[in-house]
């Protein structure tokens, strides 16, 4: 389990692009006429495609076809306006996305093939290859969509506080300590005292250190969790459901 941040110890917080402004990029990229709307459509893109692609890849669909019932989803957001209807006070962003997600797929995409690769929208960059490896590696098949959207979406978070974490320890000139310790953020990782000889720290430094990154970590995943609902105060019960959601609970 975390501990909690030494706030001497750690750098003040960036002005967070995109922990405070989830619901901001959603209703950027449903006003076309925003400058940043296609900007704004991409990185949501980039973030959230594979646990959509996960669900739809669990709905049955094959391989190809989920692919361009992903691309074609996320063409539709912008193309249609539909992301200009969003309202950040209905709850929680994944289930606004998800519940988009399976209306497309109900109502829409059967009706709208020429949104496939290269019909009339632009296609936008989704690695599907790696996407499709890593959904073989996706729980048993008795798990339902959801819980496979969920999970993954879980998943997904804990690799954006990561990479922010990451980023900030290289931008001081800590890249070093954090990639040798990275792992003890789940509670493993090699022993401390080689990795202090690896670091030519003392043990008891290396202990400090691991204890703020931890610290650190668990702020980063709170602002994460909380830019995602539409009342910040719930954020540790949504953590807590995220917790739960990996495991399948």
């Amino acid at each position: 389990m975390v501990t909690d941040s030494d706030r001497n110890a750690s750098p003040p917080p960036r002005q967070v692009d995109f922990a405070t402004t989830h619901w901001s990029m959603v209703l950027e990229a449903g006003q076309r006429s925003s400058p940043g709307a296609e900007g704004a459509l991409a990185r949501l893109c980039e973030i959230y495609w594979y646990p959509l692609y996960a669900y739809v890849r669990r709905r049955g669909r094959p391989v190809e076809d989920a692919k361009d019932a992903t691309q074609a989803f996320f063409a539709h957001l912008l193309e249609k306006g539909s992301l200009g209807a969003a309202d950040a006070q209905r709850g929680r962003f994944r289930s606004f996305l998800l519940t988009a997600l399976k209306n497309f797929l109900a109502d829409q995409y059967d009706r709208q093939q020429t949104l496939k690769r290269g019909g009339g929208v632009s296609s936008l960059s989704l690695d599907f290859d790696s996407g499709e490896a890593r959904y073989q590696f996706e729980p048993a098949d008795d798990w339902t969509p959801e819980k496979v959207f969920e999970r993954r979406w879980a998943l997904t978070l804990l690799e954006q506080v990561v990479v922010r974490l990451r980023d900030e320890y290289h931008d001081k000139g800590k890249g070093q300590l954090f990639d040798a310790c990275k792992g003890h953020l789940t509670g493993s990782g090699p022993s401390y005292s080689d990795l202090a000889r690896l670091l030519e720290m003392s043990e008891g430094s290396l202990r400090v250190a691991v204890s703020r990154m931890r610290g650190r970590y668990r702020e980063l995943l709170k602002q994460e969790v909380a830019a995602t609902l539409a009342d910040p105060e719930i954020a540790n019960d949504e953590l807590d459901y995220l917790r739960r959601a990996i495991r399948g609970a």
